[in-house]
């Protein structure tokens, strides 16, 4: 089970990343998730918006960094689109898979 730290960490990160942009979809995943994870290990969290440009791009990689810094954690962040999904590369990553599968939405 995740940590309620982490938890508490991604709504964080969520609810002032809704300040910027929409979200339609946020997950944790990874290390965190399986419990396997270490003092050092980052935070992954999957995030899908409903348009993604530079600007967005980069507001999103320094929230990241910030909310991590606020809470000494690395936030790493996958970020795509519903287009990207439903017509992109993204759509048959397998790790797009693993995420929804075994994500935990928050």
């Amino acid at each position: 089970m995740v940590k309620s730290r982490d938890i508490q960490i991604v709504k964080e990160f969520r609810s002032r990343l809704e300040t910027i942009m929409p979200i339609l979809d946020l997950r944790i995943f990874g290390s965190r998730v399986k419990e396997t994870a270490t003092e050092d290990s980052d935070l992954d969290v999957f995030i899908k918006v409903p348009q993604l440009d530079r600007s967005h791009r980069e507001k999103i990689y320094y929230l990241a960094w910030e909310v991590g810094f606020e809470h000494n954690l690395v936030i790493s962040t996958f970020v795509v689109t519903e287009n990207q999904i439903k017509s992109g590369a993204v759509g048959a990553n397998p790790l797009l898979s693993k995420v929804l599968s075994e994500g935990i939405v928050v």
